[in-house]
């Protein structure tokens, strides 16, 4: 993934407010971080690190009203349950 996670985070953090960031920064971590092949495990480590499951929740309580971010957030926090 080339440091997409790390990038994902360190943009919605930077753009807290921006819904659009939140939503494809959700949707970049949902889809890097899914998956069951052998390197999935250390993708979902990585990202929990990098604070996804924070930043996915930050995003969800910042924008309760956007259906996206809401859906992709609640993905991203699905796969760290």
């Amino acid at each position: 993934d080339a440091g997409g996670i790390e990038l994902a985070v360190a943009a919605m953090q930077a753009h807290p407010q921006h819904a659009g960031v939140q939503q494809f920064g959700c949707c970049l971590m949902g889809n890097v971080c899914y998956g069951s092949d052998v390197a999935a495990p250390a993708r979902r480590q990585r990202a929990m690190i990098a604070g996804a499951p924070e930043a996915a929740a930050g995003a969800m309580q910042a924008h309760p009203g956007d259906a996206a971010v809401q859906r992709h957030g609640q993905r991203v926090r699905d796969l760290f349950a």
